[in-house]
């Protein structure tokens, strides 16, 4: 039996519809929407029930078009007030730089909505199936401090599109940049016609709202972007999560690459927004016989190259020692107050002179080094020399530490191309670019800001936080 696309569109309407309000109708046991309409509660419950009332209405009474609306009106609001949010974020966390942030606020702008939320039908003799794009429900998420207005905006329209509506346990030492975002989005869904608290968050966020969003029985997705502890508590949690954790990019750069573009590109990325970002270049692996070229050409880049006794200097300044490993190796912990600063910081801190003002510190370290082994969310690049690419590869794995988040390399080999991609097996793989390639800045690559290795989803978009719906219908052309 065949039908036209019509047809099809008009059935698939139709037993969604009816799907809909048999599943999705409020029993006389549902919270009644009584709350206000700016998505700000003092208390985590409030939070939960007011978002799962939204959803209530959300997936009675709005249709995808809708939800294209509401997204459309998000990303309008973020490249209107891009440079107030920039602002506000680097006010308030400390981290990182304004002129980038504006950059990240364009690119969480860019997020995926409806469009990539693909319904398939096929049809028979005996009727007809479709499978389409289900939304959760409500979604419980956290955001770093890292990314934090750019992560709420980023998801919420991914979200959205998706058909949820979202609980935010924000980063504390975010929450007022982003508990005006969150407003900001209800205010403009309130005014497109839209439910009122689509998005909420608890105005203090803390582990104890974190604990309750995560148990509570009416969260059906936890997504979780932020540090590896987190990622892991809510996998614990016993509900389905979508975990975005820590990464420790390596770079690879062997003797066929063109020296110079390396030079630029691994400068380009590793300084963007002071290495806060965690697909961004950690520590390069350079073949011996261009090593001199790379650092020399880094240094016209802007970089400043520090000698070891410098970079001594600097390490007491960021980290300090506590007891040794299983291995008998010292380890070390991050003074966190350093993260994300700028570059003459640390060598003010440390007492080393220089001039002009540097865009990273760059220096040479052997593999053992913290400045190789941790990832650092600081503009501290450290370069290990090997005696060929495939010694390169091998360390560069090792360094990643199997969080299977970001590498790149440079090289114009195909076969060694070929071959790191396969051994590091990263989320994301960037070829002869920056980091930031990956993401869309540049490029053509996805923009998010949920990256979730840990959890198999990769870089998520809309379609990430949906669920298949398939409907059968059976003979459905004889009824009357």
């Amino acid at each position: 039996m065949e039908f036209s696309q019509k047809d099809v569109e008009n059935i698939v309407r139709s037993i969604v519809k009816k799907t809909m309000a048999q599943s999705e109708t409020p029993s006389e046991n549902t919270v009644v929407n009584n709350f206000g309409e700016s998505g700000v509660f003092d208390k985590m419950k409030d939070a939960i029930d007011a978002a799962h009332s939204a959803y209530l209405t959300l997936s009675a009474d709005y249709t995808m078009e809708d939800r294209q609306k509401f997204v459309d009106g998000i990303k309008k609001f973020t490249l209107d007030e891009k440079n107030k949010l920039a602002q506000m974020v680097v006010d308030e966390t400390n981290l990182g730089n304004y002129h980038d942030k504006i950059l990240k606020h364009e690119l969480a702008a860019r997020s995926y909505g409806t469009e990539v939320l693909e319904t398939k039908a096929s049809s028979g003799d005996t009727g007809l199936s479709i499978i389409e794009m289900a939304p959760f429900g409500v979604i419980g998420a956290t955001t770093p401090v890292t990314n934090p207005s750019e992560t709420v905006i980023a998801n919420s329209i991914n979200m959205v599109a998706a058909g949820n509506t979202v609980v935010f346990n924000v980063h504390p030492s975010s929450k007022n940049v982003c508990e005006y975002v969150i407003r900001k989005i209800n205010e403009i869904v309130i005014s497109l016609g839209g439910p009122k608290n689509i998005i909420t968050m608890v105005k203090n966020p803390s582990m104890e709202s974190l604990n309750e969003m995560s148990s509570s029985p009416k969260i059906n997705l936890l997504v979780g972007t932020g540090g590896p502890g987190l990622v892991s508590a809510l996998l614990r949690s016993g509900k389905k999560a979508i975990g975005a954790g820590a990464g420790n990019p390596p770079v690879v750069v062997d003797e066929t690459a063109i020296i110079e573009k390396a030079a630029k590109d691994i400068i380009t990325g590793h300084s963007f927004d002071n290495n806060i970002v965690c697909i961004l270049e950690k520590e390069v692996f350079v073949v011996d016989s261009v090593a001199n070229q790379l650092i020399s050409l880094m240094q016209k880049e802007g970089a400043l190259l520090v000698n070891s006794s410098d970079a001594e200097k600097i390490k007491n300044v960021i980290m300090t020692q506590q007891g040794v490993d299983s291995n008998g190796k010292t380890k070390y912990v991050l003074n966190k107050k350093w993260v994300g600063q700028d570059p003459y910081k640390y060598l003010d801190a440390a007492g080393i002179p220089y001039s002009g003002k540097p865009k990273c510190i760059i220096t040479e370290t052997g593999f053992d080094h913290p400045f190789v082994q941790k990832e650092l969310l600081m503009p501290i690049l450290a370069i290990v020399r090997v005696d060929n690419v495939d010694e390169a590869i091998d360390l560069a794995v090792l360094a990643e530490h199997g969080n299977r988040h970001t590498a790149i390399m440079h090289s114009l080999n195909v076969r060694n191309l070929t071959k790191f991609a396969k051994k590091i097996n990263t989320t994301i793989f960037v070829k002869n670019a920056p980091s930031i390639a990956g993401l869309g800045i540049g490029s053509e690559g996805t923009a998010s800001f949920t990256i979730a290795g840990p959890t198999g989803e990769g870089i998520t978009t809309s379609r990430t936080f949906t669920r298949a719906r398939h409907c059968t219908l059976v003979d459905g052309f004889r009824i009357i």
